[in-house]
């Protein structure tokens, strides 16, 4: 077997655990804030949530399947782990950024449910 295939064996079920975890991670503690965004609303924060774990996979399967053919193909085992090294860190900082904007966006939402009924203030900020 080349060194290629073999990379595309670790790189992808790799990736995809990475992936998993991080998505569990978001669905598990994610849903406190949007119970909070929903006004304790669950069986609608529970929804939410979950649409959000189903955007999260297919926009980062996406990305880990698109992104095998890119990068000049390993031939020997160290450019294996320096092609592997590269994928992988690439996969994190994409996951890093969703995770960011998965974060931002569930504050955002969070502070938007805080708010009194029917208005458009911000609440207020606890100065520490």
């Amino acid at each position: 077997m080349n060194h290629t295939i073999t990379a595309y064996l670790i790189y992808l079920p790799v990736a995809l655990a990475m992936t998993a975890w991080v998505a569990r991670t978001l669905h598990k503690n994610g849903r406190v804030f949007l119970v909070q965004a929903f006004r304790g609303k669950e069986d609608m924060a529970d929804s939410v949530n979950h649409l959000l774990v189903v955007g999260f996979y297919l926009i980062n399967i996406g990305f880990i399947a698109t992104a095998l053919r890119y990068g000049e193909k390993p031939r020997d085992y160290q450019e294996m782990i320096e092609f592997l090294s590269t994928k992988l860190g690439v996969v994190l900082l994409v996951l890093g950024a969703m995770h960011f904007f998965n974060m931002f966006n569930f504050d955002k939402m969070r502070r938007k449910g805080l708010r009194p009924e029917g208005t458009h203030a911000e609440p207020p900020v606890l100065k520490v």
